[in-house]
């Protein structure tokens, strides 16, 4: 009997550590592993123990430039969608009283995710392209007297694809932690003379820090590995890692794609560790 209960936790585990380990840990070992291959140009991969692709990485100007341009897409978008979602999930909680009208605006949050990202991303081409909406009514209007090329196929195109696609992902979990916030701490501050802004700032903020770190974590790592929205949104003229990554598996250069991947990856788990140094979620959970 005792032997069973000391077993029975390892067999409630085994399923899901099996899938660990078949789903996420044996590929990535497999990426680290082809990393180090040697390669040919449009050839089969060359099992060998190489760092030059590891080596291009780190001393090419263009792959410096990649990433610097992926880190500026990544903490723009950040900025956008944590103003966004943390004003969208105050009005939610403080001010959106009935639990049905909260549901009710949620769905309307989630529409936009019944079609597919690349639906979304090519909906913006006619609104905002040189022949579109903006730019026909803007030269209407007289506000301007040429079109605006930069709405289109640039950096600003790209952010704002990213804001769009990913602001629901910092809107749910601090609507969540918002949600868990004792009323009563509010209704204290309030009677201690607090200012609305001071409840914000030393009560709904600090109480709010774990759905923050979790959205964060939620938009960085999706911005980061991102390439359709550079592709449809960038016009093929913006630069980043996930696209040099698909770039290079469409040319089958396998080994760089996956030393740029790992690379990647890295980059995005020290940001992430950044966060969770600074919010420490599981305490704070």
């Amino acid at each position: 009997m005792r032997l069973a209960r000391t077993v029975a936790p390892y067999l409630q585990v085994l399923p899901l550590t099996l899938v660990f380990l078949g789903f996420f840990l044996a590929p990535m070992l497999l990426v680290v592993a082809v990393s180090f291959f040697d390669y040919q140009t449009y050839d089969i991969l060359i099992p060998d123990f190489v760092l030059f692709n590891y080596v291009d990485v780190f001393t090419s100007t263009v792959t410096y430039q990649t990433y610097l341009n992926t880190v500026k897409f990544c903490l723009t978008t950040w900025v956008f969608t944590l103003g966004l979602g943390f004003t969208v999930a105050y009005f939610l909680a403080f001010h959106v009283r009935t639990v049905p009208m909260q549901i009710f605006c949620f769905l309307l949050c989630t529409i936009p995710f019944w079609t597919s990202n690349v639906i979304r991303m090519i909906a913006w081409i006619p609104f905002l392209g040189r022949n579109g909406l903006v730019n026909e009514t803007l030269l209407a209007w007289g506000v301007i007297d040429q079109p605006i090329e930069w709405l289109l196929y640039s950096d600003f195109t790209v952010i704002l694809g990213y804001v769009h696609l990913y602001t629901l992902f910092m809107i749910v979990p601090i609507f969540n932690s918002m949600m868990r916030i004792d009323r009563s701490l509010i209704e204290a501050a309030r009677d201690q003379g607090a200012t609305g802004f001071q409840v914000l700032t030393n009560v709904v903020v600090p109480l709010a820090k774990p759905g923050i770190a979790i959205g964060s974590i939620f938009v960085l790592a999706l911005v980061m590995g991102d390439f359709i929205t550079v592709n449809v949104l960038g016009g093929g003229q913006i630069a980043s890692v996930g696209k040099a990554i698909q770039t290079e598996l469409s040319y089958l250069q396998f080994p760089p794609a996956a030393a740029n991947a790992v690379v990647l990856l890295v980059v995005t788990v020290l940001m992430i560790i950044g966060l969770i140094r600074i919010v420490d979620i599981r305490k704070e959970l």
